[in-house]
Parts: structure tokens; sequence; C-alpha cells
């Protein structure tokens, strides 16, 4: 049985399976991305979806639904200027203006606690449409 941490602020508990997958993504780089979702009958932030090295950003952004919210971990691969290959992970919390209100407000309170149990996130995004996550974003907020 896989342990399970509780948040004291918003009673959501984390799975283990959020941070095990989290370094298997920072460490082996064996997921591009990572979907959670916050299981409101069990009061627990999930792992809901993973995604292979190979997919790419708009396969990973075509996994968040249109009117729920999410926590979402991306591994992103870029060169810099001199040609150096790099990488960032970034968190983003997605809340679509279209999302419920109970929905956002669930997501809003656990995010801090959440992101803390996923040591070696390197840039946090807030989306609340595709326009304020794009690729254009990430690329600017990589460097």
């Amino acid at each position: 049985m896989l342990g399970i941490g509780a948040n004291a602020a918003s009673g959501m508990a984390v799975h283990d399976e959020c941070k095990l997958k989290f370094m298997d993504l920072k460490a082996k780089r064996t997921h591009r991305f990572i979907i959670y979702k916050i299981e409101e009958k069990q009061k627990q932030v999930m792992v809901e979806k993973v995604g292979e090295p190979a997919q790419t950003y708009d396969e990973f952004t075509a996994c968040l639904p249109d009117n729920e919210c999410r926590y979402a971990v991306f591994d992103y691969d870029f060169l810099t200027p001199e040609g150096v290959q790099k990488s960032r992970i970034f968190f983003i919390a997605w809340s679509p203006d279209t999302a419920r209100v109970r929905n956002k407000m669930i997501y809003a309170s656990s995010k801090d606690r959440f992101k803390r149990e996923l040591d070696g996130i390197q840039v946090e995004l807030q989306a609340t449409d595709a326009s304020e996550m794009g690729l254009d974003v990430i690329k600017s907020r990589a460097n």
C-alpha cells in the first residue's frame, strides 16, 4: 500500500505515486509530462496521465481538460543561444475560466503544498486559457 501525505491547509492528501512519477521525470527522464488531478471524493491528488518522452508540448496541452483544473509538470528541452542543450521542469497550474468555482478554489488552496512535494520544479506558470501557456510563453520563461 502506498502512503499518503495529508495537507492540513486544504485537507488534500498527496498520493505517493505523484512524487515517484515526478522523480522518474526529473532523474530518469522517463516521462515528458505528468498531469495531476484532485480526486475530491478521496480528498487526494492523483496521477491522471503520464506522457512518453517523445511526446510534444502540443500533445501535452491537448490532454488538459477545457473546463476542469489540473496541476501539470512538463520537462521542456531547448537549445541556448550558444547551442547548448538544456532542460527546464515547469509546474503548471491549469485553472480555466470555464471551470466551476469550487474546482478552482480546491486547486488554488492546495497548490503551494502540492508543489512543495515535487522537489526540483524550476519554473511555475499559472494559466486560465491556452494563450497563457503557449509554447512561446514556455520558451520565454525557460531561459
